[in-house]
């Protein structure tokens, strides 16, 4: 028989708040953490815009010593940030420096899309060309490694159980999620860290400016950029932070008396192999349909017992097939779609982290009956009108939230999808 997993523990650092209070207080009032960013300009980016955490010097100087940060980046930032706040969270305390103590029962998965790559850009590249290799210093190589932001966390909080990090683009954060569950479905493990970072750089955003993928239409109205579901949306803002859930068994969370935020009834992990019209950067129709029927099946519900949906959805062309596709797969009419919100709307899309991220406002939500609005999409695509009813645009209570699906689809034709279901003992 497979464990019951629940989520005991959050921490994110996001554009519009540090903190789950602020998290979720900006999520109910529709702030955005979307900002002008001068350097964008200064390198005559089409996009000048972002969502990039704020006061996060401030925030190190609290968790962390001078030597500790020379080995870190601003993914490496977020996800420790993060990580340490989930585990407080879920009522641990974080080991001293010096501390022998090692936790073999918990573990990490925390992803990244392409963390490290101010690093490169900053230092290793420039350093190396310049034939100065020796001032690159013996932290280069664990900030640029993908497994820097899960090793730095293990290092912080003594873990003993698995520790890794997974890359899969935009679906990196929800997979690491499940990935977790599912180690600790089969008993490897206790408890699991779990969600994805990413970092705040030029670097890692010039790839898609240059594929002409990010809104350049909004530079002088940030907050109005990142648009959902619009008619008038015109790409994705680039984002960064990170979102990390404590995921752990029901039984030991039982046993010490831990608050459960919710239980994660099961998920799907695909891929649509680059067929029927799936390729490198859109998706495989037929892929993402099978990806939610294998989470729905995986968690032994029916499409019908899904109250809302908390989107991929990044403002793109993609937007309107998400949503057919949604319907398509939860056997779901436009008269009786659930509800579904877009929290890229108010931090923009943060590649790696984006499921880490929305997979905390989909447990905010859940834990607190209550679905957040999707700002700037006033003006509804025209194939979305039919969808108009379940497209929340203003934060709504909704106590009777029992069930929300969290969904990422990644460049490279992957899916992930994730049910969290309100706790009841």
């Amino acid at each position: 028989m497979r464990k019951r997993v629940v989520v005991t523990g959050l921490g994110v650092i996001a554009p519009n708040g540090h903190g789950i209070e602020a998290f979720e207080t900006a999520l109910k009032n529709g702030e955005s953490g979307i900002r002008f960013i001068p350097e964008l300009e200064e390198l005559k980016f089409g996009c000048q815009v972002a969502g990039v955490p704020q006061g996060v010097d401030d925030i190190c100087s609290r968790y962390f010593t001078g030597e500790q940060l020379l080995a870190m980046n601003s993914s490496i930032k977020y996800a420790s940030i993060s990580a340490i706040d989930a585990w407080k969270d879920a009522g641990f305390e974080v080991p001293e420096d010096d501390s022998e103590q090692v936790d073999w029962d918990t573990g990490a998965i925390i992803g990244t899309g392409i963390g490290g790559m101010d690093t490169i850009g900053e230092k290793i590249v420039p350093l190396t060309n310049a034939g100065k290799t020796r001032r690159l210093g013996s932290t280069a190589v664990e900030q640029v490694m993908a497994s820097g932001v899960s090793a730095k966390v293990s290092g912080l909080l003594g873990l003993g159980n698995q520790v890794t990090s997974n890359s899969c683009a935009c679906s990196t954060g929800t997979e690491a999620i499940l990935d977790a569950m599912y180690r600790i479905r089969h008993g490897l493990a206790e408890r699991m860290l779990a969600g994805g970072a990413e970092g705040a750089s030029p670097y890692i955003w010039s790839g898609f400016d240059a594929m002409r993928v990010l809104n350049r239409t909004r530079n002088d109205e940030p907050v109005k950029a990142s648009r959902p579901m619009s008619a008038s949306a015109a790409g994705f803002i680039p984002g960064a932070g990170a979102g990390i859930l404590m995921i752990e068994s029901l039984d030991s969370a039982l046993e010490r008396g831990a608050r459960i935020y919710a239980e994660i009834m099961g998920g799907a992990i695909n891929c649509g192999g680059h067929r029927m019209g799936g390729s490198m950067t859109a998706p495989n129709p037929v892929g993402v349909q099978r990806c939610v029927q294998n989470a729905l099946t995986d968690a032994g519900i029916e499409g019908s017992q899904v109250d809302a949906i908390n989107g991929h959805l990044t403002a793109t062309f993609a937007d309107p097939y998400e949503i057919n596709n949604w319907a398509k797969a939860l056997g779901r009419t436009e008269q009786d779609f659930p509800l579904i919100n877009a929290t890229k709307s108010l931090i923009g899309h943060s590649l790696g982290a984006a499921g880490g991220l929305e997979s905390i406002a989909c447990v905010l939500q859940v834990y607190k009956g209550f679905v957040h609005g999707s700002v700037n999409c006033e003006d509804l695509h025209a194939e979305l009108l039919p969808y108009s009813n379940s497209i929340v645009q203003k934060t709504r209570e909704t106590p009777e939230l029992k069930i929300q699906a969290k969904a990422s689809f990644g460049f490279g034709d992957v899916n992930a999808c994730v049910l969290y279901k309100k706790w009841q003992a």
